[in-house]
């Protein structure tokens, strides 16, 4: 009733505002949306403001856990502000994309609730998520799922195992909380609280990190661009990390963060040996403070699995100064996707990075095949250097899309939980950089290219399996196992 309800508000809306162009014999040109970061005042320079809506009052339901002010801050109208109509059905689909980008809703409905004259009435409705979920954790430590089955044989002495307690909107804020209990092949403790916002015009926030952990088994080499390893009966390493950073985000794509960190490791003396070049100068240990500063811009339909719009990250930091530890780096990641039809879709993702001086232990070299950094067909393999980068191209298509329903879920999903298959082509390129002769490889200073057929599989919670079988200009080719990320 309620949905009838609002259909029937949007009909008279158009028949009205139909009815005005007519009796003027003139249509007035559509206002153009201006840039998200500021407020729209179109309706300043438009001459007719007997065409424009008022809107006098937005209502949000749904919410039990978020406040208003965080919904009120993402959606791209206010109380007061008059638009034309074509202007305000775009506001709401904006509003909608903001609010799922925020990741705290399942769903989110913006809708006219009422009108009197051009005066109307707008209601948010939210599904919220679930937001705390102490789980479990049991993850290999390899670099992907092929190394763990493949090279290391699944071996569960490779395998970190504990428990994560992740806690999201802890105050009704978008602020995330993270404490790891982990044991196994690492044994680590980790605080991670991150609150967007912590002044009144929410524009400034802070997040605070600090984590310790030691190992009996550490990757101590590369040779032929395979990681080495080392296993002791004792701990060979142990390390400290803390950190504390304040984000300011002013407008709604763009968020700027400022920080500073200190950091501890030491490995033994056997590690030492094996690669003097562990640490500069033969030490043991390292001690060395870092500043920071990170940019990142979203402008995408959807953050978690994008199929138009833009995004980039640029990092500059500073560890150490001394000669000790010292490293300059930049590092730049961008992606860039759009729609070719209502199914498919065609992106570009690149990554470069820089370290200055080029003279860099080796605990600062790593570079293509670590975390999310790497190129398909490649995961057998780190590259480490100096310098480098790549470009992936995709184009993927939506094979299917459907609902299923999971009995006795109700409380942590919507009714229907959504999953989407994705069928995809893609092509890498990548080179890096490395003037350090004394390890043997046969992937850097070259180019290196790479290409493959993929599957990706979609749901809630922002989770995404990628499924890729890959060939390399190595001669090599195979199946491949992801969790996708945004880059």
């Amino acid at each position: 009733m309620q949905r009838n309800k609002q259909y029937f508000f949007w009909l008279v809306s158009v028949l009205v505002f139909c009815g005005n162009l007519s009796a003027q014999n003139a249509g007035v040109d559509d206002a153009h949306l201006i840039d998200e970061s500021t407020r729209d005042t179109s309706y300043v320079k438009n001459p007719s403001a007997e065409n424009l809506f008022v809107v006098r009052d937005i209502v949000i339901l749904g919410n039990r856990k978020t406040r208003p002010e965080i919904i009120l801050r993402e959606i791209p109208f206010r109380t007061g502000e008059k638009y034309l109509l074509p202007d305000l059905i775009k506001k709401f689909e904006e509003a909608k994309r903001r609010l799922m980008n925020t990741t705290l809703f399942h769903e989110a409905i913006i809708a006219l609730k009422s009108m009197e004259g051009y005066n109307i009435d707008i209601t948010v409705e939210v599904k919220e998520r679930w937001y705390i979920f102490p789980i479990p954790y049991l993850k290999p430590v390899d670099r992907n799922l092929n190394q763990w089955i493949v090279e290391q044989k699944a071996s569960l002495d490779r395998v970190n195992y504990g428990v994560k307690l992740l806690y999201n909107n802890v105050t009704g804020r978008n602020d995330k909380l993270r404490v790891w209990f982990i044991g196994g092949y690492t044994k680590q403790f980790t605080f991670n609280y991150d609150r967007l916002y912590i002044d009144k015009k929410m524009r400034w926030g802070m997040n605070m990190v600090f984590l310790l952990g030691k190992n009996r088994e550490m990757n101590y080499m590369t040779i032929g661009d395979k990681q080495q390893f080392l296993k002791h009966n004792d701990y060979i390493r142990n390390f400290i990390m803390g950190s504390a950073e304040v984000t300011y985000r002013k407008a709604i794509n763009t968020r700027h963060r400022f920080g500073i960190s200190y950091t501890k490791e030491e490995v033994a003396d056997t590690v030492v040996s094996l690669n003097p070049n562990y640490f500069k100068f033969g030490n043991n240990i390292v001690r060395y403070p870092t500043l920071y500063y990170i940019m990142t811009y979203y402008n995408l339909d959807y953050i978690p699995y994008p199929t138009s719009g833009y995004a980039a990250e640029i990092t500059v930091q500073k560890e150490g100064f001394n000669k000790l530890h010292n490293l300059f780096q930049v590092t730049a990641k961008g992606s860039a996707h759009w729609h070719l039809t209502n199914r498919s879709f065609f992106s570009l993702n690149g990554y470069a990075a820089v370290k200055i001086p080029f003279s860099q232990p080796y605990i600062s070299q790593r570079l293509l095949g670590y975390n999310d950094v790497y190129l398909q067909g490649y995961e057998y393999y780190v590259i480490d250097g100096i310098a480098g980068g790549y470009l992936k191209a995709s184009l993927t298509t939506r094979l299917v899309k459907f609902n299923i329903k999971i009995p006795g879920t109700k409380k942590f999903t919507p009714q229907k939980t959504p999953i989407g298959i994705y069928g995809r082509v893609f092509g890498n390129a990548g080179y890096v950089k490395n003037t350090d002769t004394e390890y043997y490889s046969t992937l850097t200073n070259k180019m290196l290219y790479s290409a493959g057929l993929g599957i990706d599989i979609t749901t809630i919670y922002d989770f995404t399996f990628r499924i890729d079988w890959s060939f390399n200009q190595l001669g090599e080719n195979g199946l491949f196992l992801h969790r996708k990320a945004v880059f």
